[in-house]
């Protein structure tokens, strides 16, 4: 059922979708005309005490299912998160483990940071975001440990533990890994499939699933740091894994995300290649980066120099070539509502132009506090999602149910800005 406005009717079908929606009469007597923090914006008086009265319309999901996921991953998080800790007090004692975390905490501070800057546009649920990052800290972490220690034990049985090293180093490690942490984002993938727009959300994905694994790992290394050498140890390995090489695993395993990124947004063959040759990419580079590191003399400086720091800045210009990419596919796509009567020429001006977006969330709260900001945000994040929609619809690849979903998420936007401009 379409909200209950006054002055809304059933509007002719968007080119495209195929399909009649209601919306509000574009040149109705009874719109009036508000100040927005982008321009005056004409809209439909709002029911009497409409803002803070309720909830827009949320699109259900089965609990069962729901809860089926949660319930199963919590378990697989724990007992993960169990083991490592178990194995990290045996082997760097509670001393190193406490050290090895603080320390831990310097690179990951860096790249959460970096990886949110990222997802600003069209920013993924909290929890989804939280799975991604427990995957790579406790899944893929407990299960990397297990599998490469005893592989290398069997290669060392039979070729002695220098080679066995060199290997499970160039070779175990990057398959193993890349493998579990690329797994960690393909589940996200089959979680999120209606969400997962783009190149853009794999390698946010990647990069947090990745950014876990580091933490893990890094307590790890940290904590053995500070057990042979004690501070000074730790010192310099932090220097050189936490300031010198933070984004080495979210930059390996971010071409496994932008590989499934790929297959989610495109159609024609290729998209089936797309993951698998992101996954290669992400190992074979891996596995560069740790062989310039342990069978070269200065291997880690070589490795810094000519390997991760190229992809480090490639992927930097990628990154933000995708988010203003990102911003016209967000005036593009929704420019054709404009007719309609669902958006306004100044509001998708403001959608397209993070600067205006947080002006926007700073209008609101200035006039209706925390929950208008709220709304605003989420209001813009609808929108965006809503491009996003329309741009797998014309290449063929939105959901089946596309027409509904569409229809959805223009009521609770329509249902959002009546809040909001309510405020006056």
């Amino acid at each position: 059922m379409p909200p209950q406005h006054p002055g809304w009717q059933q509007q002719p079908a968007v080119p495209g979708v195929g399909h009649a929606m209601w919306g509000p009469v574009p040149d109705s007597h009874q719109q009036i005309q508000v100040q927005a923090p982008f321009g005056a914006v004409m809209i439909h008086p709002a029911e009497p005490g409409v803002y803070g009265s309720g909830h827009g319309p949320r699109t259900a999901r089965p609990m069962l299912r729901r809860w089926g996921w949660i319930g199963g991953l919590g378990v697989l998080f724990f007992v993960g998160a169990l083991f490592i800790l178990l194995t990290l007090g045996e082997d760097v004692g509670r001393g190193g483990v406490v050290v090895g975390l603080m320390s831990a905490l310097l690179p990951l501070m860096i790249v959460v940071p970096s990886v949110l800057w990222l997802d600003r546009f069209e920013a993924e649920p909290t929890r989804y975001l939280v799975t991604a990052f427990l995957w790579g800290a406790c899944v893929a972490t407990a299960v990397a440990m297990i599998v490469n220690s005893t592989s290398t034990g069997i290669i060392a049985e039979n070729v002695g533990e220098r080679q066995a090293s060199i290997t499970g180093a160039v070779v175990i490690a990057p398959f193993v890994e890349e493998t579990l942490k690329g797994l960690g984002v393909l589940l996200l993938l089959i979680m999120r499939r209606r969400e997962f727009d783009g190149i853009i959300d794999g390698i946010v994905y990647a990069a947090l699933c990745a950014a876990g694994f580091a933490f893990a790992e890094n307590i790890l290394y940290f904590g053995r740091a500070y057990a042979e050498g004690g501070t000074g140890g730790v010192v310099g390995l932090v220097v050189l894994r936490g300031l010198l090489s933070p984004f080495a695993h979210p930059l390996f395993t971010g071409f496994t995300g932008i590989g499934l990124g790929v297959f989610a947004s495109r159609r024609g063959p290729f998209r089936y290649f797309a993951p698998v040759l992101g996954y290669l990419m992400a190992m074979t580079l891996h596995g560069l980066w740790n062989l310039a590191a342990v069978s070269i003399r200065g291997g880690f400086l070589l490795g810094y120099l000519f390997l991760q720091l190229p992809i480090f800045v490639g992927m930097i210009i990628f990154a933000v070539w995708m988010r203003r990419r990102e911003a016209r596919v967000v005036c593009d796509h929704l420019a054709g509502y404009i007719g309609h009567g669902w958006f306004t020429g100044p509001e998708i001006a403001m959608l397209g132009d993070m600067s205006q977006r947080r002006r926007a969330r700073e209008w609101a709260s200035r006039r209706g506090g925390y929950q208008a900001a709220a709304d605003m945000q989420r209001l813009q994040d609808q929108a965006t999602e809503l491009a996003l929609l329309r741009q797998r619809i014309s290449r063929g690849t939105g959901p089946e149910d596309a027409a509904a979903v569409e229809q959805a998420l223009l009521e609770e936007i329509s249902w959002l800005r009546q809040r909001l401009y309510s405020l006056g």
